[in-house]
C-alpha cells in the first residue's frame, strides 16, 4: 500500500484509507471483518464519526488489539463544538472506540460555534494527548481561509471533501487552496452515493477498458484516479472483506498519462459550483 505524507502529521498514511458511514447497516461481524482484512491489506486510516451512528463501536471491536496500526479519525459534530462540547463529544467517542487517543479529529461542517472556540479546544485535546492532530471536512475556501486564520498556520492536518468521478468540484479551488497550504485533502464517498457509473454507461466503458489494460477492476481504477494528486488520500467503505480487498487494490496500481486523460474526458471537471457540494 503506497503511503504519503499527510498534511503536517510527522508520519505518512496509507493513500486509500477505510470509511465507515453506514457500516452500521451491515452485518456486524462482516463489517468488522471487513475493516480487519483492510488492515491486513495496509489501509490503515480508518475514518469513522460520531455522527455515523454505532460506526465508532463497529470499529472500536475491529481495531481491538491492532491499535497502534491505525491512523484513527473521528470527527465531532459541529452542534457540539463549542469549548466544553467538543471535548466531551471527543472522550465520547474514545470510549465508543475503546482507545485513549485519535490521530485526527475534525470539525465535521462549519457550523454555529466560533472556530476560535472550537480550535482552542482542539488544542487543549492536542496538549493532553487525547488526540494527535486535527483539521475539517466539507470546508470550501472561504470557510478555509476562516479556519487557517482561527487555528493558525500549519495546524490543520486535512480537509475531507466529496469527491468522486461524477462530482469534481474541489478540484476548482479547494484542492489548490489545501496544496498550497501543506492540507492534505481527503476523498469521502468516493464512488459516489449508489451511482458508480455501470459498465454499459459511457464513462463505465472507459473505466472497464482501463482496468481491463491493468488487470484490475472498474472502482480501483475510479479510485487511484482520485488520489492521482499527491496531496489526496481516499477513504472507500467496503461492507465485506472480499470488497475491502478490490479496495486495497488501487494502492499499488499505476495508471499512465493516456488513462487519466481518457478519464478526464471521460467524467469532465463541469463549472465551479457556488457552494461546495456535501452529502
Amino acid at each position: 500500500m503506497e503511503q504519503r505524507p499527510f498534511g503536517p502529521v510527522p508520519r505518512e498514511i496509507a493513500v486509500i484509507g477505510q470509511g465507515t458511514w453506514y457500516i452500521d447497516d451491515a452485518h456486524r461481524p462482516t463489517a468488522v471483518a471487513a475493516l480487519r482484512r483492510g488492515l491486513d491489506l495496509g489501509m490503515t486510516h480508518i475514518d469513522t464519526a460520531e455522527m455515523y451512528g454505532d460506526a465508532e463501536i463497529v470499529v472500536g471491536e475491529a481495531i481491538a488489539g491492532r491499535r497502534d496500526e491505525v491512523f484513527l479519525v473521528s470527527k465531532v459534530l459541529p452542534g457540539n463544538a463549542s469549548r466544553a462540547g467538543t471535548i466531551a463529544a471527543c472522550e465520547q467517542s474514545l470510549a465508543r472506540l475503546r482507545t485513549d487517543r485519535l490521530d485526527c479529529y475534525l470539525l465535521h461542517w462549519p457550523g454555529p460555534h466560533p472556530l476560535e472556540d472550537t480550535f482552542a479546544a482542539l488544542e487543549r485535546l492536542r496538549e493532553q494527548g487525547k488526540i494527535l492532530s486535527w483539521g475539517v471536512s466539507n470546508f470550501d475556501v472561504p470557510d478555509l481561509e476562516a479556519a487557517w486564520k482561527a487555528g493558525g498556520e500549519g495546524r490543520i492536518a486535512c480537509n475531507q471533501v466529496l469527491y468522486h468521478l461524477q462530482e469534481r468540484a474541489i478540484e476548482h479551488a479547494v484542492q489548490p487552496w489545501c496544496e498550497t497550504h501543506g492540507v492534505a485533502v481527503v476523498a469521502y464517498s468516493p464512488f459516489g452515493h449508489d451511482g458508480f457509473p455501470g459498465p454499459r454507461a459511457p464513462g463505465g466503458r472507459i473505466l472497464e477498458e482501463i482496468a481491463a489494460d491493468h488487470g484490475a477492476t472498474a472502482r480501483q481504477v475510479a479510485l487511484r484516479f482520485l488520489v492521482r494528486r499527491r496531496s489526496t488520500f481516499a477513504i472507500p467503505k467496503a461492507s465485506s472483506p472480499e470488497h475491502a480487498t478490490d479496495n486495497a487494490g488501487a494502492g499499488t496500481l499505476s495508471l499512465t498519462d493516456a488513462d487519466l486523460a481518457r478519464l478526464d474526458a471521460a467524467f469532465p471537471l463541469g463549472p465551479r459550483p457556488r457552494r461546495l457540494p456535501m452529502l
